[in-house]
């Protein structure tokens, strides 16, 4: 952590720029949590801050689908911002430094890319992919189906999560459209004749209900994220004209 006089140096070099870059970015997050620096920025931590870095990426996510390169600068920034400030913390603690998470992400690209840094072959994205899976998984010492389904984030959104882990299980892989939406009949059948006062069941088949009709996103090419996000926007949207 930096003490106030050093601190007061990077402020005056600082002060003097006309424009900035990564590095300054790294050295203002320093002054920020050094001696002297802002309280609330010197009282956080990972876990106080978490929210803020999933925030910030949805809100990249939100530029990219409003196509407006201005706010995606913006919001990258903010992004940029948060992992600067985790690898400032840990800098502290001397365990990691930015240095070292851009160190270990090169190594990690260069491994993962062998078509292009190595002499394995991989002329389509499939090839590519398919690659980086096998090579993942060895990275990881994940051998088993089990081992790369738990790999999955748990605490990524449910929709975006059971899409990941239909595709990585081919959970329904051998039935089609039709099939699927058969089965999801089948369900909403037995809904319907469930008992209303057992909400514990009728979660359970919920549960079992939108996990199929995820699969079947994704048996007709649709991300069910996006297909769910843009009709939530649709919803809203008639909403705000019958209000008008």
């Amino acid at each position: 952590m930096n003490t106030k006089e050093q601190s007061a140096q990077i402020i005056k070099e600082l002060l003097s720029k006309e424009r900035y870059n990564f590095d300054d970015l790294c050295r203002v997050i320093t002054v920020l949590r050094g001696e002297g620096g802002c309280p609330w920025d010197m009282e956080q931590n990972h876990h106080s801050i978490r929210t803020g870095m999933i925030e910030e990426c949805y809100e990249v996510v939100e530029a990219i689908d409003r196509d407006d390169p201005v706010l995606l600068r913006e919001e990258l920034g903010d992004v940029l911002l948060q992992i600067v400030f985790h690898a400032d913390i840990e800098k502290d603690t001397g365990r990691f430094s930015i240095d070292d998470v851009a160190h270990d992400e090169c190594v990690k690209m260069i491994h993962r890319h062998p078509h292009v840094f190595g002499q394995v072959k991989a002329d389509t994205s499939e090839q590519v992919l398919q690659n980086w899976e096998i090579i993942k998984s060895e990275e990881k010492q994940r051998v088993s189906l089990s081992d790369k389904l738990r790999a999955i984030p748990p605490m990524l959104p449910a929709l975006m999560r059971a899409s990941k882990v239909i595709k990585k299980s081919e959970y329904a892989a051998g039935e089609g459209a039709e099939q699927l939406i058969a089965r999801i009949n089948q369900q909403l059948l037995a809904l319907s004749q469930e008992n209303a006062a057992d909400t514990d069941a009728a979660a359970r088949m919920l549960g079992e209900l939108l996990f199929d009709v995820t699969a079947l996103c994704r048996a007709c090419g649709v991300d069910a994220e996006e297909a769910l996000t843009k009709k939530t926007e649709r919803w809203i949207e008639d909403v705000s004209k019958k209000q008008a």
